[in-house]
């Protein structure tokens, strides 16, 4: 007991000589992270003082009682919220923190060297104050880690809340512009509403980091998130997609203001693009018509059925008939470039042509004819089954006789 008094005395006068410099060691410090490290400059004087206060009281607790708390017993979570508020890095807040135990540890030495205090009780104690960095280091990374994962987690729902907002059209003017400043996008220029979805294995999240890598790498605007389980946002020009395997639709450009009506068209553009199992990006000019198709399913449906469907009796000759129509439509109605392609006579192509407009009762020399053929034969590239009994066929025979006085 006595000697554990002898000790004590000394310790304690060393604790003492300890606390009086604090004051003056925290300054110095203040000084040492704002010239160092250069994030710390953004941290309030009054709120590194209050850090500083814990951390050396912690630190005299150790030197006096000769035990490191357990790691669950630091609590840094207000720390780590501030730091990653303000931008500080994990790494910057590890340096920061190993640079005033370090001072604290200097201080303890010089003094206790003053005081005489015993040399094996001096180095057990700066074990201590090793172990201590040691472990707090340790716990400080863990909190500043899941401080940084929930401010992510924060800034990515208040992202989407505002794309969202700003795709439905439920924000304000003001909340327009002060959510176009935090994330980069300037009112005064013209945006187009984009959504996509990815094609094989890759998943929306990682599909939205891609498309805004490549926006970056661009020099161009670009603000996505995930919404039910597509990628939505605004771009200021058409995305270069690469090898990206994905599927979107791009609205027209236009203010801020009217990005809602933009995302309604790219919605359209995407549900037509998917339909016809295209991969890219596709905006009004690339589909333009063909469009409609796929929102008009009842109108799609009865011109199959005017125009098409009356083939499907002639079986295999009523499918080279619809070959040679939609060559005919495809070539501005050049019968010998679609004799060429298809490798067959003129005379031929001018059989099928003919029997085609006995079969449907129409003129392929009428406007709406085309207009009317053209629509069903882009809803038949949507994979729409056939209706109605197959007839017998002519075949390929019966239009080769029926043919022959031509050629």
């Amino acid at each position: 007991m006595g000697g554990q008094s002898g000790a004590a005395a000394p310790l304690e006068r060393v604790i003492a000589a300890m606390v009086a410099q604090q004051g003056h060691l925290g300054g110095r410090l203040h000084a040492d992270l704002t010239d160092h490290i250069p994030s710390y400059r953004a941290v309030p004087r009054e709120f590194l003082d209050q850090i500083w206060h814990r951390h050396f009281q912690r630190a005299l607790a150790v030197v006096r009682e000769g035990t490191v708390p357990a790691p669950e017993d630091f609590d840094e979570a207000d720390v780590a919220r501030d730091r990653a508020a303000r931008g500080v890095p994990l790494s910057d807040g590890l340096r920061a923190f190993r640079r005033g135990l370090s001072a604290i540890r200097d201080l303890f030495i010089a003094e206790a060297t003053e005081c005489g205090l015993d040399p094996g009780l001096v180095v057990d104690r700066t074990k201590c104050l090793w172990e201590l960095a040691d472990v707090a280091s340790l716990q400080i990374a863990a909190v500043h880690r899941q401080a940084d994962v929930a401010s992510a987690l924060s800034d990515a729902r208040r992202r989407a809340g505002f794309l969202r907002g700003l795709l439905y059209g439920t924000l304000s003017a003001a909340e327009i512009h002060s959510g176009a400043a935090i994330y980069g996008l300037d009112p005064s220029r013209a945006y187009r509403a984009v959504t996509a979805v990815p094609n094989g294995t890759m998943d929306p999240d990682a599909l939205e980091r891609s498309l805004e890598s490549h926006g970056r790498r661009n020099g161009r605007s670009t603000l996505l998130t995930v919404l039910d389980e597509a990628v939505a946002g605004v771009v200021e020009a058409k995305p270069e997609t690469g090898d990206l395997e994905v599927t979107a639709g791009l609205g027209p450009p236009t203010d801020l203001a009217a990005v809602h009506r933009s995302y309604r068209a790219a919605g359209r553009l995407l549900q037509a693009a998917r339909a016809y199992g295209l991969r890219g990006v596709y905006d009004l000019g690339d589909l333009s018509w063909r469009v409609a198709v796929v929102a008009e399913p009842e109108l799609a449906e009865l011109l199959l059925n005017r125009y098409l469907r009356p083939l499907e009796a002639e079986g295999e000759f009523g499918a080279l008939i619809e070959e040679s129509v939609r060559g005919y439509l495809e070539s501005g109605r050049h019968i010998r470039d679609v004799a060429r392609s298809a490798h067959v006579h003129v005379n031929t192509v001018r059989y099928r042509l003919r029997r085609f407009e006995e079969l449907t009762g129409t003129s392929l020399d009428a406007p709406d004819t085309a207009v009317e053929l053209s629509w069903a034969l882009a809803a038949r590239e949507l994979g729409t089954p056939p209706r109605g009994p197959a007839g017998p066929a002519h075949g390929a025979a019966g239009e080769t006789a029926a043919s022959t006085g031509f050629q």
